[in-house]
């Protein structure tokens, strides 16, 4: 029988997940297929209950749902729990169950791009306070860095995500990255900045020590004017499309057996269709 997996979203025609697991699919001869499955958000209990009778392994959920479909899992693991968001679906025995793989992904790809960036990292400054700003932190806490500035436009919003997540973060607005920025060892933005075009006016990176490394998560365009800037001041830049890639595997595994690996062919398939 055919194993079936899917992504969630609203809108869902921009995603790219169709392509990876298409991709895994045909390498490993799976007879498996995965799917893009338009869900408005009022439609999200009765896509649940269509989980619950077997239609599908599982899936992905994408953007507006992620911390929507917390609440109608039946469980959900430890990890997200603490992040607050759920991103991979797994169902087992008519139960749905709720993962988040966004903190592995994000691991992989600069372990994948920039190989032992972890060593004597003693501060990282992360932008955003959303819900991959809380995979993020809980990541870069896992990997004991020593102090983690979260730094947002709504001060109020970064407070009150570290307050949530015990860790070594401290909140911070904006203006507060002039007198953060020679101590960074690595700058994260996980916010929607970077989409088409946009860009910090107040991020200065020759600020930032020439050791920093500098990620972006949006990968849409994969040069995003924030790793642009930092490459002409000569930075080490990881793009967003590696998280994407690497965070795909857990539940690909889980859904059907296989634990697939991200090779370059992949990557260069999936770069063909952003801009750039």
């Amino acid at each position: 029988m055919t194993t079936k997996a899917f992504v969630i979203g609203h809108p869902i025609n921009h995603s790219r997940s169709p392509l990876i697991h298409g991709t895994w699919l045909k390498e490993h001869g799976i007879d498996g297929s995965y799917e893009a499955v338009d869900v408005a958000p009022g439609e999200l209990p009765a896509f649940f209950e269509r989980l619950r009778r077997g239609e599908f392994a599982g899936g992905n959920v994408t953007i507006p749902h992620k911390e929507a479909v917390f609440a109608l899992c039946d469980a959900v693991d430890p990890l997200a729990q603490t992040i607050g968001a759920v991103n991979t679906l797994v169902v087992e025995n008519g139960r749905v169950l709720g993962r988040n793989s966004d903190y592995l992904g994000f691991l992989g790809n600069l372990d994948a791009e920039a190989p032992g960036w972890p060593e004597q990292l003693e501060e990282a400054l992360v932008i955003g306070a959303g819900g991959a700003a809380r995979a993020v932190l809980v990541a870069l806490r896992e990997r004991g860095v020593g102090c983690i500035h979260v730094l947002n436009r709504t001060l109020g919003n970064a407070e009150a995500m570290v307050s949530q997540i015990e860790g070594p973060f401290e909140a911070h607005g904006f203006d507060a990255f002039p007198a953060l920025a020679a101590r960074a060892g690595l700058v994260v933005n996980t916010s929607s900045v970077g989409m088409h075009g946009g860009r910090f006016d107040w991020l200065d990176m020759g600020l930032l020590p020439q050791t920093a490394l500098v990620t972006d998560i949006v990968y849409t365009p994969l040069q995003t004017p924030l790793l642009i800037d930092a490459a002409r001041y000569g930075l080490k830049t990881v793009d967003g499309l590696g998280m994407l890639l690497h965070q795909a595997v857990p539940g690909f595994e889980a859904w059907f057996g296989v634990k697939p690996s991200v090779r370059p062919a992949l990557r260069q398939c999936i770069e063909a269709t952003l801009d750039h």
